[in-house]
């Protein structure tokens, strides 16, 4: 799991009113969303380059350990087992219902929590440099083999507020794209699930139907370094 540190920005949208963009942080917020549009545009001929940390590059689940006075967790020994970590510190009840189906979708290969892994994408949003820190990374198999699975990062939500589209468009924009153009941690993409009580359906829709349109769309381009 690559580790990064690169300024990102949220996606282009509906134009403000020009008396708007007197507010600096709505023009930011526009001028971000500009960016993120022409970048988007350019993607096969001007790739985007992920700078990882110098420091901690790579990333594993061998290295969680922490204790925690939570008392919602998913046990996660199977079978059969999926994550190398024992247990599932949950934040909602869409948390568990999630692990549920992972656990249980033929498709996974493994999958983890994103809590005390150290994942995190930094992206802009108006004015602010903030840290977007997913919730889950699955291990699925789409059909390349075993050498050639496929890393999904997925986000839990309910209520997408404008700070919610920020990260998705970052992801989708340029974390995406720049890790996947490295080609040194293997493919990867992202996905938001949002219907509790359709999760299961949603999930099996995207592993078969919508994942693979996003995974077609992610390794089209020379430029993601996945041709």
């Amino acid at each position: 799991m690559p580790s990064n540190g690169w300024t990102a920005t949220s996606s282009a949208r509906a134009a403000p009113n020009p008396a708007q963009l007197k507010y600096k942080k709505l023009a930011d917020l526009a001028c971000d969303r500009i960016t993120a549009a022409i970048t988007r545009q350019f993607l096969g001929e001007h790739p985007i380059k992920a700078l990882l940390d110098p420091y901690n590059s790579t990333g594993s689940t061998k290295h969680v350990r922490f204790s925690t006075s939570k008392t919602e967790r998913w046990d996660t020994m199977g079978p059969p087992p999926k994550n190398h970590v024992n247990w599932v510190i949950l934040d909602s009840d869409w948390e568990a219902e999630f692990c549920r189906v992972a656990e249980s979708h033929p498709r996974v290969i493994a999958y983890t929590k994103n809590h005390n892994l150290g994942f995190e994408v930094p992206y802009r949003y108006g004015t602010e440099m903030r840290k977007y820190r997913p919730d889950f990374i699955v291990l699925v198999d789409d059909g390349r083999g075993s050498d050639d699975r496929l890393n999904l990062v997925v986000e839990i939500k309910g209520y997408r507020g404008d700070d919610a589209k920020a990260k998705k468009d970052t992801m989708d924009t340029y974390w995406v794209p720049g890790v996947n153009h490295l080609g040194t941690y293997g493919r990867w993409a992202f996905a938001e699930l949002t219907e509790v009580y359709s999760i299961e359906a949603d999930f099996k829709a995207q592993v078969e139907g919508a994942f693979g349109r996003m995974i077609d769309a992610a390794t089209a381009r020379p430029a993601n370094g996945n041709g």
